[in-house]
């Protein structure tokens, strides 16, 4: 079976280092083994995400050489979809209202290992169809999944063997926020396993996250793809690179001097593909590319890596 990886950036800000460093092994992962890669757009969150910043990204990744064979339909245009599989989930039983505020703000993005996930203490799983009913008429609720009682297992392609108790270290978790939009868990589990993706390469930030959608994948009948997690881009100071801290972009970096390529190569010595800085085209790196190479600790960005205008 063909390997069939993905890009899917979300388009609230401009890509920084860090996302470049994870599209780079993402790609290059899926290229190694012969396999296409896929682009979907995660925006879920309209009130969060812009146009513009779609269309940089797909400027960005073609800038450093980080094709894709197909584009699927982005995120905001796939409700419809999603409530579909939210109906099959309801159909097992599997399903109930919360009315319960707490993290329900950030249930449509990608949760961060740093952020500090909620465990939910299932306040709203045993209401009555009374109490459902009265609370309503007050505002409308969450749906959240019934997490069953069991440990989920899986060999992630780079840091191996991972477990987790999925009803005490997660507890039951959102699949459609009060207002209406789906939740990131629910979505990204749902497009990958329709868009035919069979390996999915991300931050280590979001290795917690495999657990609940491994689940969700069972309870939809759906074959589950790879997972492999890489370590984090940190800034000179120890700091999480984000996109609200506007952190390093490659237009930035472009217009400060380097070339696409010095970032590319840039990139590669960090995940220890390259035994140093030099410029470097992705399809250069494909023979060089092994799991066994890129670090498991987090990476800080050396302050002279990329040359200053």
């Amino acid at each position: 079976m063909m390997v069939v990886g993905r890009f899917a950036p979300t388009p609230s800000g401009l890509l920084h280092l860090g996302n470049l460093f994870c599209s780079l092994l993402a790609w290059l992962s899926a290229r190694s083994q012969g396999g296409e890669m896929l682009l979907r757009i995660e925006d879920l969150d309209t009130a969060r995400t812009s146009p513009a910043y779609t269309d940089q990204a797909k400027r960005d990744l073609l800038a450093l050489g980080l094709t894709w064979d197909r584009e699927g339909e982005p995120q905001s245009r796939r409700s419809g979809f999603y409530q579909a599989c939210l109906e099959r989930l309801e159909a097992q039983g599997l399903v109930y209202p919360c009315f319960c505020s707490r993290g329900e703000l950030h249930a449509a993005s990608a949760p961060h290992a740093s952020d500090g996930d909620v465990i939910y203490s299932g306040k709203c799983r045993g209401l009555t169809p009374d109490q459902v009913a009265e609370l309503r008429k007050l505002k409308s609720p969450a749906l959240r999944l019934r997490v069953p009682e069991e440990t989920v297992t899986f060999t992630d392609l780079h840091y191996g063997p991972c477990s987790q108790d999925l009803a005490a270290e997660c507890g039951d978790f959102i699949l459609r926020r009060s207002d209406g939009v789906f939740a990131y868990q629910l979505a990204v589990a749902a497009d990958d396993a329709a868009m035919g993706v069979t390996e999915v390469v991300r931050g280590r930030d979001l290795l917690s996250s495999t657990p609940r959608q491994l689940t969700l994948y069972r309870l939809l009948g759906e074959t589950p793809p790879a997972f492999g997690h890489t370590p984090l881009l940190l800034a000179p100071g120890g700091r999480r690179l984000s996109k609200r801290d506007r952190d390093d972009s490659l237009a930035g970096l472009l217009d400060r001097g380097c070339t696409p390529q010095q970032v590319v190569g840039g990139l590669a010595y960090l995940a220890g593909l390259l035994d140093r800085p030099q410029p470097a085209a992705p399809a250069e790196l494909i023979p060089l590319f092994d799991w066994g190479k890129v670090p498991t600790r987090d990476v800080t960005l050396p302050e002279d890596l990329f040359p200053s205008a």
